[in-house]
């Protein structure tokens, strides 16, 4: 999987592109496909439920706060670019490795 594809670094940040799939039975990270990375999200996407799992989520898979998982575009739409710490692309990357 070529994470590299959908992020990018920019000073202290780290943008992570991806598609949510909002509605899933689990949320989990997905494939790459093209420069996004799916991510499944296991809240309905209304009133702002899935995108609270969405920060949710980011945040215990990389042991981050909450509050360093910011949807910088796209808040009302299923693709999405995240604002995390770049102290998270070594942990991205260990994990979609495994």
């Amino acid at each position: 999987m070529n994470i590299e594809n959908c992020f990018r670094v920019a000073g202290d940040f780290l943008f992570l592109d991806i598609k949510a799939v909002p509605g899933a039975s689990n949320s989990a990270l997905g494939e790459v496909g093209g420069d996004r990375l799916k991510v499944r999200i296991a809240a309905a996407p209304e009133g702002g439920k899935a995108n609270e799992e969405l920060r949710s989520f980011f945040s215990k898979t990389l042991g981050i706060a909450k509050k360093e998982v910011f949807i910088a575009s796209g808040e009302k739409s299923r693709l999405k670019t995240l604002r995390l710490p770049v102290s998270a692309k070594k942990k991205l990357e260990d994990f979609l490795n495994r």
